[in-house]
């Protein structure tokens, strides 16, 4: 592995660190944090394989440092976002949609870096990969939703961060969605990864 992505995975840590003293809410930080314990092993499992370009680890320590930050306050009561929210005029914080929209912008390059191999051609290969971004997604959601259920019935609306909307987790998809989306207009930097 090379020395820079160690770098990246150190400054990670220090940030999970720091954002892991003194949660807003410990239970909810601990729920939001399992997918970390089990995420974050295997992805440099996935780079020491498959060998993931700086580029990728880099969007992955800021989407990583970004849902660390939304579980030390909770996602909806994360005050750097409140003067974003109040300039809108938005009724509520609406910083778990950004980090969702940010998992389809960030993410995508290094899940396409790990499909594109067995694909022989690259729209193809990004179609997959939206695909592969979107079930993420949407299992997330699923995941939440269970975990809230089973393990702190009590935490609910805190750990989910409905804010009071029914549809939220329709439009947590659906902001990864125009993530994602947004990867597929440099469809010519996509190419030029591997030789299809």
């Amino acid at each position: 592995m090379p020395r820079s992505h160690k770098i990246v995975y150190a400054i990670y840590i220090v940030i999970w660190a720091i954002l892991a003293i003194n949660p807003k809410y410990r239970e909810d930080w601990l729920l939001e944090n399992i997918l970390v314990f089990i995420v974050f092993p295997t992805v440099i499992w996935l780079d020491k394989k498959y060998h993931f370009t700086l580029t990728s680890i880099i969007f992955l320590l800021i989407f990583a440092s970004l849902h660390s930050l939304g579980a030390h306050f909770t996602y909806a009561e994360m005050k750097f976002f409140d003067p974003i929210t109040q300039f809108f005029g938005f009724e509520r914080n609406n910083f778990d949609r950004v980090v969702h929209f940010l998992f389809g912008l960030l993410a995508f390059r290094a899940i396409f870096e790990l499909v594109a191999p067995g694909i022989t051609h690259v729209k193809k290969a990004l179609f997959f990969t939206f695909t592969v971004v979107v079930t993420i997604s949407a299992f997330y959601e699923l995941l939440e939703w269970l975990a809230a259920i089973i393990f702190h019935p009590e935490l609910g609306i805190a750990f989910l961060g409905t804010q009071g909307d029914v549809w939220d987790s329709h439009k947590d998809v659906t902001a990864a969605i125009f993530g994602a989306l947004i990867n597929l207009a440099f469809y010519r930097s996509y190419a030029k990864l591997k030789p299809f």
